[in-house]
This record gives structure tokens, sequence and C-alpha cells, in this order.
């Protein structure tokens, strides 16, 4: 896996994105699968970063200063905690208007994209595996970001 930082040139809002490789990202841009998690839209780019690079096999590993210390029970931003509760409640509606299928999604969504079922919204579970066949095939899915519980599995 590659992590990208991106952009979006509507709002400038920076977020990262992970992809297998560079194609996959250049492949995924110009069928216009990234869209910013802020205002939604679909011209992304990848931000500008500093290259990681190794240290030479003959130099001697030097230590690194510590990172600071970050407080576990610390509280989100207010912008995070917005952002978050937007996603949450775009996520719930599109769930409403879905049918759970659970760990036959992959021989659903696979079996609407070749035309042997009508066309429906569907979520369920998918292996990585079944999702990384899935996206070879060119069938449009995508990850839901907040967990699901099945239905009657919900507290």
């Amino acid at each position: 896996m590659i992590v990208f930082d991106l952009v979006c040139r509507q709002g400038d809002h920076r977020f990262e994105g992970w992809f297998g490789s560079s194609d996959d990202f250049a492949d995924q841009q110009a069928r216009g699968m990234i869209a910013c998690p802020v205002c939604a839209s679909a011209d992304v780019t990848r931000a500008i970063s500093a290259p990681n690079l190794g240290r030479k096999g003959n130099q001697i590993a030097t230590a690194k200063p510590a990172a600071p210390a970050v407080q576990a029970n610390a509280p989100l931003p207010p912008e995070a905690v917005a952002v978050l509760k937007t996603i949450a409640l775009m996520q719930a509606e599109a769930l409403k208007s879905s049918t759970w299928v659970g760990d036959r999604f992959a021989d659903k969504a696979r079996a609407m994209h070749y035309g042997e079922t009508q066309a429906a919204p569907i979520h369920g579970q998918a292996t990585p595996e079944e999702a990384k066949a899935l996206f070879e095939e060119g069938v449009e899915i995508a990850p839901i970001l907040f967990p699901v519980a099945p239905p009657g599995k919900a507290n």
C-alpha cells in the first residue's frame, strides 16, 4: 500500500488516500472515484510532499527524537468532530436506502455489474481479497467508513 497526501482544488482541503500503487491512484482519479471527504469535489490531486528516503546500508542508524506524546483521551478539535458527524450522517442516510446482503456482498455486486440481476443499492461484508477482485473487474464499490452492525445485531 502507498499513502498519498491529497488536496481538493475546490476548497483546498487536505486528506490522505491509500492506494495499491501510483497507477491505482491515477486510474481511480481518471474514473472520478476519488472525492474530497469535506466537500465531495472530485477535483482532487496529489499534494506536494517530501520524499521518504531510507538511509544507506553502510550508515549507522541514529536515534530519532521521540515523537510528541499524545494524550489518549484528548478531545478532538471541534472541526474534526463536525466532519466525523457529517460523514456519519451521510453514511446513515445512504444505508437507509440500501439492502444488507451480509457476506454475499461480492457475489451480489458482481451479479449486478454483469447485468445478471437488477442494480440496487446494497451493503454488506467482503474480504480484502474479494474487494480487490471486484475492483480489478471494474465493479464500482466503496468502503463504509464507520462500522455497521448487521440488522438485529446492533446494541
